[in-house]
Order: C-alpha cells, then structure tokens, then sequence
C-alpha cells in the first residue's frame, strides 16, 4: 500500500498547465541567471578544510584535503576577472535584463563587480553565503547561514535580496527559506517548466525552478557539450518546442543558467552572443528577471490558502 502521506508531488499540473497570460501576449517567458560564485568556493584561504573540486575546467577534479588548489583557485578567478565584465558587456549592449545568483561571499569580496550590476539595472538575488554543499548542515547550522547571507548581501548591495537559490542545498533548504519569510521565490527546485506553490510547514512559498539542463555547467561535465554549437543549437531547439506550445495556448518560463568562468570564456561566449540576437526583439519572447516573473505569477495566481 502506497504511503498516504507521501511528500513529493509527483503530478504537478498535470495534462493542462495554467495559462500565465505573459505580458503583451508573450508565449514564452525567458529569463537569464548569472550565477557569480567566485571567491566564495571551498578554500583554505575561506577557512574550510579541503579545495574546491566542482564546476571548472578541471572535470576530474577532487576535494584536496588540507592543501589548497592553484589551478582551480586561478580558473574561479578568472570568472570575476575577466569572465563577468564579458558578460556585462554582452548583456549590456544588448540592453537584456539578467538575475544575478550572487554568493555573499563572493559579491562582498568584488564591490566592482556590484556595482556593474546595480548599474545595468540587473536583480540580484541571493545564492547563500558560501558556494560549498549543504546537504550535511543541520536545520540550525543551514539557517545561520542563511541569516549571514541576507545580511551580507545587504552590506554589499544595499537591498535585501529578494529571490534564494542554494543550488548545493539540502533537502531542508526550500522551507527553511519558506520559513524565515521575505522572498518573493525560491528555486530550489527543477520540477517544472512554469512556477508553482510550495506547502511549507510555515505556508506557501512560490518556487521558481531552475535548470540544470539549459546551464553551461554542462561545457565541463561527461554528459555535456561537445563545443559552443552544441550549447547554441540546445537552447534555440528548447526556445522552438516552448513557443509552439505557447502558441498552443500553454506558455510556459524558460532559464539559461550561465557562469562567468565558464560561459564567459571567448570561445563559448560566442555561442551565447548567437543566441542572445536570435531572441532579442521577438514579441513572442518576454526576456525579463526572475523577480518578475514571480510578481507576475502572485498576481495572476495568489499563494492558496494555507
């Protein structure tokens, strides 16, 4: 007998997802997230006991106990040297908005870098205090950090950040976000291609899912990219199947996961340019953050009576 109480949902919306009514009649929300993690992995130097060994060029790598890492130090930082401002100037002469997936950490350690952000006008929201795994934490240890992250990216932007994303989260994360109050989305999640409600034990909580799949993480990992083209050709196949649903009366969102040290590299940023023109100016695309698609989504579906 299956158990009453189980706690995934595994139907969602099912045959006939809600129709979001986009603005100007968009069949297909696209959001862009640059995830800006640089100088706050696993380090040494950040107190921790091991190197970091997830997303960079070295694909094989491993956590080095006790030692710290040159390689893997100097490829994160090009991300916040070279890579962001690629990045800014892509999105910038493009006049695109962006959402930021900011580490705390890392935004305090680049006030510049910040500042090219609050002045291109981009949403930053938050991605946690540290870019490490979560999945060990206890609840009290997981929700310290959150506290010092909110704090932290207050100090280094001048705002509270709206949004929460961990990415390296625990199964606790979402409703420890739910619970502390504040954000207008979390996205923790890869469960659908539009938003949803989750039922935390303290009340709804809208949930934005993020992509793994539409993600340049994919560049550096065995399953990945096998160059630029592949990227390119991945993203305007997904942006083809959404709006021909959109048009079909059920639009959906759609993000692009992006990271300076990885997208930003010349090569690879070039695939994004292509992209980026091919969507740029259609009507049928809304092109927007993060924050506005959850504004738009609670005012077209308000959070359900607890």
């Amino acid at each position: 007998m299956l158990d009453p109480d189980y706690p995934r949902d595994l139907i969602g919306y099912g045959a006939n997802p809600p129709d979001p009514e986009w603005p100007k009649g968009a069949k297909l929300a696209l959001n862009f997230v640059i995830n800006y993690e640089e100088g706050s992995e696993y380090s040494l130097l950040h107190g921790d006991d091991q190197s970091e060994a997830f997303l960079s060029e070295v694909t094989q790598a491993t956590n080095w106990p006790g030692q710290r890492h040159w390689n893997m130090e100097s490829m994160y930082e090009y991300g916040s040297r070279a890579g962001f401002w690629r990045l800014h100037r892509i999105f910038t002469q493009r006049d695109l908005p962006v959402t930021v997936y900011g580490v705390a950490m890392a935004l305090a350690r680049n006030p510049e870098a910040v500042a090219g952000m609050k002045a291109a006008g981009w949403e930053i929201a938050s991605h946690g205090l540290r870019w490490i795994e979560y999945k060990d934490f206890t609840v009290e240890a997981e929700r310290a950090h959150l506290h010092q992250a909110i704090a932290m990216h207050t100090e280094a932007t001048g705002e509270r950040p709206l949004g929460w994303y961990t990415g390296r989260c625990s199964v606790n994360t979402v409703d420890i976000v739910a619970a502390e109050g504040g954000f207008e989305y979390a996205a923790d999640s890869y469960a659908d291609d539009l938003p949803y409600w989750h039922h935390a034990p303290t009340g709804p909580q809208l949930i934005l899912p993020y992509t793994l799949d539409a993600n340049d993480a994919r560049f550096i990992s065995s399953q990945g990219w096998g160059g630029p083209r592949d990227f390119h050709e991945y993203l305007s196949n997904s942006v083809e199947v959404l709006l021909e649903e959109g048009r079909d009366g059920a639009p959906k969102m759609m993000t692009v996961g992006l990271h300076c040290r990885l997208v930003g590299r010349p090569g690879r940023a070039a695939a994004l340019k292509r992209f980026l023109d091919e969507v740029a100016g259609r009507p049928e695309i809304w092109v927007t953050t993060r924050l506005e698609i959850a504004r738009h989504w609670k005012a077209r579906f308000p959070a359900p009576a607890a």
